[in-house]
């Protein structure tokens, strides 16, 4: 996407003006974007489409989704949930999902990081070794 430095430069500080306590509040961000388009400053549309984009970002890196080789119980499902809120510093959407085709272990995707612990994927590294 095309944009200047200033154009991008006041999309982030209008990005970190609508989070409290680093989580992203929802109604500051209609109420930037309403402003901004009341307002029309010079380049408001490009900054109106970084802010969309890094909202889109903010939004992406706290949705996960978990595959594993077999249905995970109750209490591993709570400790999972646990483990990305503590590393997101906050509320983590998380979806469960079966994939026998991962053998044994699990894959989380979260936002754009994948994480692959899987027994398919330890093997296919295995056989490239040799």
């Amino acid at each position: 996407m095309k944009g200047t430095k200033q154009t991008r430069r006041e999309a982030k500080q209008l990005f970190k003006t609508c989070q409290i306590e680093g989580q992203l509040d929802a109604d500051r961000v209609r109420t930037a974007v309403r402003v901004l388009i009341e307002q029309k400053p010079r380049g408001y549309f490009g900054i109106l489409q970084h802010l969309h984009r890094l909202v889109k970002l903010d939004e992406a890196s706290r949705t996960a989704r978990v595959e594993s080789a077999v249905a995970l119980g109750q209490a591993q499902q709570q400790e999972i949930r646990d483990s990305l809120n503590r590393l997101k510093g906050g509320q983590v959407a998380v979806e469960f999902a079966e994939n026998p085709g991962l053998i044994g272990g699990m894959r989380v995707k979260l936002g754009d990081d994948v994480f692959d612990g899987s027994v398919k994927t330890r093997l296919a590294n295995l056989s490239e070794t040799f």
